[in-house]
């Protein structure tokens, strides 16, 4: 299955409110959107992106929406958002394996791994 969560590194606590898409990113290098969730207050979505009954070996691509995550949270009007949009591509090719990605995001810069 495919699972993700997203931390705020700048406060220092989980990132609830994102806006996620998985897409399949077919052959022809067109995607295909699978799912679409939203972070709930531990930073996860409820459910596994992609479940294991539903994987498949491809290419997939998280996009996280964190430039409205940042808006919302600006303390000062003078910051402004620097990261926008994260998309993260990776490749299944264990349907049995979880893929767990995770998202460290601040304003100004970003990092994800393949998590356990």
């Amino acid at each position: 299955m495919i699972t993700t969560h997203v931390l705020d590194t700048a406060r220092g606590i989980p990132a609830a409110g994102v806006k996620i898409e998985i897409h399949r990113v077919k052959f022809d290098g067109t995607m295909e959107l699978f799912k679409s969730s939203e972070t709930n207050d531990d930073g996860r979505s409820a459910e596994a992106l992609v479940s294991t009954d539903e994987l498949q070996e491809g290419v997939y691509q998280i996009t996280f929406f964190m430039g409205r995550y940042f808006e919302s949270t600006r303390s000062n009007e003078n910051t402004s958002v620097f990261i926008d949009q994260v998309p993260v591509r990776f490749t299944v090719s264990n349907t049995s394996a979880h893929y767990h990605v995770p998202l460290l995001a601040s304003p100004y810069g970003y990092t994800t791994y393949r998590g356990s």
